[in-house]
Parts: C-alpha cells; sequence; structure tokens
C-alpha cells in the first residue's frame, strides 16, 4: 500500500467515524519543506493529522513504545514515520527528521513530547525549536481540540467532535551559541503560544498565563 491509499483510507475513516473541522488547511504549503507542531491529546491524533494533510511527503516524529502496538506500528511504517526514543538524545531519528526536511518533505511534531494526561497544554521539550533551529525551515502551528474525548464518545457509539485550526507559517530567529539554552526555550515558547492562541482558554494549561500568549491574543482581537 502507498502513502497516498492510506491516507485517503484514514481520511475516510475520520470522515465516518467523526465530526472533524479543519480551519486553516491552506496555510500548508503543497510542497517544500515545513515542519508542522502540534499539540498532543490522543493516540488518534497522529491517523487524523496524517488524514488531513494533503500532501504524500508528509510523515512524522512516533515514540518507540509504541512498536509494541502491532496496528499502530503498522500504521507508522508504512506512513513512513521516524521512530523517536525519548529517552535518551536520539541522533538517529535528528538525522532522518533533517534528512526528510532538506528532501523537501513536510514533517509532523508534537513539541510536548507525551500526550496530555490534563487535556491542556503541559511544557514543551526544546527539541522541535532546536530541529528548526538546525533545518532552517518554516514551522506550521497546528491546534487541535476535542480529540482526547474521541475514544469514549466511540465506545459509546457517538462521533466526536474534533476541531483543527492550523496557523499561518512563521520562522524563528537563529539560536545564538553563546545563550543557547535561552533562545531554545524562548523560540520553544513561541511556538506553544502559537499553538495556545488557536485553542479554546481550556485548553491553554503551563502557557495560559504566558505574555507572548497574550500579545497574540491582542493581535488576533484587532485583526477582527
Amino acid at each position: 500500500m502507498e502513502r497516498k491509499t492510506l491516507r485517503k483510507i484514514l481520511h475516510t475513516l475520520v470522515d465516518l467515524l467523526s465530526h472533524t473541522e479543519v480551519i486553516g488547511l491552506d496555510n500548508v504549503p503543497v510542497e517544500g519543506a515545513c515542519l508542522i507542531a502540534s499539540n498532543h491529546l490522543s493516540r488518534l491524533d497522529v491517523s487524523i493529522n496524517y488524514s488531513i494533510i494533503e500532501r504524500d511527503d508528509v510523515t512524522g516524529l512516533a515514540a518507540d513504545k509504541y512498536r509494541n502496538y502491532p496496528f499502530f506500528s503498522w500504521l507508522v511504517n508504512l506512513g513512513g514515520g521516524i521512530w523517536l526514543n525519548r529517552e535518551s538524545a536520539d541522533l538517529h531519528a535528528f538525522r532522518a527528521a533533517l534528512d526528510h526536511l532538506a528532501n523537501g518533505g513536510a514533517l509532523g511534531i508534537a513539541p510536548e513530547g507525551t500526550r496530555s494526561r490534563t487535556g491542556a497544554l503541559i511544557r514543551a521539550k526544546n527539541g522541535v525549536a532546536y530541529l528548526a533551529d538546525k533545518a532552517r525551515v518554516p514551522i506550521i502551528p497546528m491546534a487541535i481540540c476535542g480529540s482526547e474525548a474521541a475514544m469514549n464518545e466511540l465506545f459509546h457509539l457517538r462521533r466526536p467532535h474534533i476541531r483543527i485550526r492550523i496557523g499561518p507559517a512563521f520562522t524563528l530567529p537563529p539560536v545564538d551559541r553563546r545563550n543557547r539554552l535561552m533562545d531554545l526555550q524562548k523560540n520553544t515558547e513561541e511556538i506553544m503560544c502559537r499553538i495556545a492562541v488557536m485553542l479554546p482558554e481550556q485548553y491553554h494549561g503551563a502557557y495560559a498565563n504566558h505574555p507572548r500568549l497574550q500579545e497574540l491574543r491582542l493581535q488576533v482581537a484587532n485583526s477582527d
């Protein structure tokens, strides 16, 4: 099975089993390297996000632990996913991600590094900011809400309502080696606030009181 076929099958299943609303899909370029940074609420997020991005070269990073789940492992491998060991600095995964971007591909990634157990944003790690700095590619912020309750809704034979917003591409300033950790942290917070501003307030979590989020919210309000 080809990636294109897999994406069509997943898209059909998502449409059949859920009410998924996607806003801003035209912000994803039809070609060219980019990082698609999304919050992470459910194991279903990967399949949903993969199904809506209309590019055959889109792939993403997946935690090594899911190799033990036969269906999920099959799905990741078929979709050209990159396995990531979250317990260490996985240089192999990092190089594979850079190679994919260097070849003009789109790469989906969750800055938080794991699913949020609270249903709101948790503190992100600096890995996405580090990858973006090395690859020098634009970042597409994606905000998903509703998927955290999807499995429970499906279990009760109800179609969950999932909403996805995709924001415009942005780039981050280069990291200064003299202030590496500080710059990476600042860039990480920029990514997360760009995601947060597209989410309802109850999802803001760890970034609820971040000054940059307040700036972005004012920008949105003034543009309406």
